[in-house]
């Protein structure tokens, strides 16, 4: 700051010595030469201002979060104030003593009206150097903290002149004023993306980050400041911004050590972040972000799994053994409520703290794994190889409401990532895998006995990502589905006809298997009311698995019925705009024709003997 100010000061020495020298409009100089005076001082005031605030953090411990000058503002008052300075010099500089054709030029080119313009913009810079002095001066604030005077260089845009002093409070006041200060940010944020675009250009970020960080001796520093990031991670620029400082690491950092209070806003900030960035997940994934959040969602959750369990643990190396097994290699544990911190001062504030916190958190670190699973197979995969997929489904028997539904939307892009993983989906939902039987136990629980549509779709959407997976002894599993053809709700049914196209699609290995079930348990009738015109989108998937169970089975009851509507659907603009159906439906009706004429061969063969 010394340097951008050392310009400043030698400018105001030539005018203060060219105003010595004038003859013309001495009267005028002067006023000048005492406005440009008050300016000097106010530089060197400045400068102390930043050298002893720079000094002062030197010298402090980095746990009270201090941070460097905040320069922005003063940079762009000093390009304002550099400008009127060189106005006033040029000014001053005509009327300089010289010879008589000179002062000639003087009187005819400079009048009083341009001295008073001057004398407006030098006012100017006084007025905004003060701000900045008043904002700066933190021992002159009142108990919030906060200046909300209005400096000429901001008077058309007055957001840029509170961001500024917000700012600077983060950076350079004590500790109670940033906490004011970070939720002032949190509420411009929160108002217009305007004012979070000004935020991020003005550098809120980095001081918003350093707050999360250092803030660990007060909550609530650490609550307002993720609070404010949350707000402001609405776009993925703006992500990318906080990323880009650095904030995934911090972020998983205090989400391991902080008060359960702090974890909830924290397990928010990351939900924000994933679900408007991709490059955030896995970022958050790079820091290991999966396993202290499903720590903390099974907080209080017993995850027994007997083949974890000897019958006979007698030893002191045995009982270590079992821990270590329940933990997962540090992943989700069982009854993992005591060592979800770091830190042992936490274990006890965890176990002692009120249920509606702990509801709280466990909603937020849901829907957070939530966000970090949506189409990524490796944070999917992640949730797998700890304790996730049995805690997701533990949860969701036992839990109802927000929670409840976070854990099972979890469960939905987990299989869906499976269901176009093949790795995946060999590792998690293998056949003797008593995570995934529960997890597939818990949907099929949903969608017998659910009546909420919400709970039922996500449920019937992760059965169908999963029909690859099953045998086609489990015939309880189409049945099921079947029974939802037809639901009132055509959502429902519509998704139920979706989940059964994907056990009889060609890619599916059972496909002939499981067409047949489908066939056998009444899977037609309820199918063709689908057809009927009125939703689009079920008549689609209801022409799709009609024609799979057509390509599928020759024979079967309400099959007859499937090729005059098949023949019925060809001609409709749903058909014909639909390139899929373009070419499946005219095979369905090929091939029930080819059987239909093969049954009355055999007729009419057996009639003439």
């Amino acid at each position: 700051m010394e340097e951008e100010f050392s310009y400043l000061i030698l400018l105001a020495d030539r005018i203060r010595k060219t105003v010595e020298e004038t003859e013309l409009f001495k009267h005028e100089c002067l006023e000048v030469g005492k406005q440009v005076n008050h300016l000097s001082q106010m530089f060197r005031s400045v400068i102390r201002l930043s050298t002893n605030t720079t000094t002062g953090n030197a010298n402090t411990s980095s746990t009270n979060g201090q941070s460097s000058f905040y320069e922005r503002p003063i940079r762009r008052i000093i390009t304002e104030v550099s400008r009127n300075l060189e106005k006033a010099l040029a000014l001053v500089c005509k009327c300089h003593r010289g010879n008589c054709f000179f002062h000639f030029l003087t009187i005819t080119i400079t009048s009083v009206a341009d001295f008073r313009k001057v004398f407006v913009h030098l006012d100017t810079s006084i007025a905004d150097l003060e701000w900045i002095l008043s904002v700066y001066d933190f021992s002159a604030l009142d108990s919030n903290g906060i200046v909300l005077s209005l400096p000429p260089i901001a008077c058309n845009d007055p957001i840029l002149s509170w961001v500024w002093s917000f700012i600077a409070v983060l950076h350079m006041a004590p500790l109670p004023f940033r906490v004011e200060a970070a939720n002032e940010l949190a509420s411009l944020a929160k108002d217009n993306d305007r004012n979070k675009k000004i935020i991020v250009e003005e550098g809120g970020i980095p001081p918003l980050l350093r707050l999360l960080k250092q803030g660990s001796a007060s909550p609530d520093c650490q609550i307002a400041a993720a609070n404010a990031l949350s707000n402001l991670a609405t776009d993925r620029q703006r992500i990318r911004t906080i990323v880009f400082e650095h904030g995934a690491p911090i972020i998983v950092q205090v989400l391991n050590e902080s008060t359960m209070s702090v974890q909830i806003s924290v397990a928010k900030l990351i939900s924000r972040m994933a679900k408007n960035d991709p490059a955030a997940q896995e970022e958050f994934a790079r820091e290991n972000i999966i396993r202290p959040l499903v720590s903390l969602l099974s907080f209080d959750t017993f995850l027994d799994e007997p083949k974890l369990q000897p019958q006979r643990p007698t030893s002191l190396h045995s009982l270590v053994k079992i821990n270590k097994d329940l933990q997962g290699g540090g992943g989700g544990k069982s009854n993992v409520g005591s060592r979800c911190s770091s830190g042992a001062n936490n274990k006890y504030e965890r176990e002692n703290e009120k249920p509606d916190v702990k509801l709280k958190l466990k909603i937020s670190c849901a829907e957070a794994l939530w966000m970090l699973s949506k189409e990524s197979i490796s944070n999917s995969r992640r949730i797998t190889q700890t304790k996730g997929l049995l805690c997701l489904a533990k949860i969701i028997e036992k839990e109802r409401g927000d929670l409840q539904m976070n854990c099972l939307m979890t469960v939905m892009e987990i299989t869906a990532a499976a269901e176009v993983n093949a790795d995946l989906r060999r590792a998690a939902f293998k056949t003797n895998s008593l995570a995934a039987k529960a997890v597939i136990e818990q949907l099929l629980t949903l969608v017998q006995e659910e009546i909420s549509p919400a709970l039922q779709i996500p449920a019937i959407k992760s059965i169908g990502s999963l029909a690859r997976t099953f045998h086609a002894r489990e015939t309880r599993i189409i049945n099921l589905m079947v029974l939802q053809l037809g639901n009132g709700n055509m959502d429902v049914a519509t998704e139920a006809a979706i989940a059964l196209g994907k056990f009889a699609c060609p890619e599916n290995f059972l496909c002939v298997e499981h067409s047949k079930t489908i066939i056998v348990y009444g899977g037609v009738t309820p199918l063709l009311r689908l057809l009927r015109p009125g939703n689009d989108r079920a008549q689609i998937h209801g022409l799709i698995l009609l024609c799979y169970l057509a390509l599928n089975v020759d024979s079967g009851e309400g099959l007859q019925r499937a090729r005059s509507a098949l023949e019925g659907a060809a001609r409709s603009a749903i058909v014909i705009q639909n390139p899929s159906l373009r070419d499946l439906i005219p095979k369905a009706i090929s091939h029930l024709e080819v059987y239909e004429t093969g049954v009355y061969c055999l007729l009419q063969s057996y009639n003439s003997i």
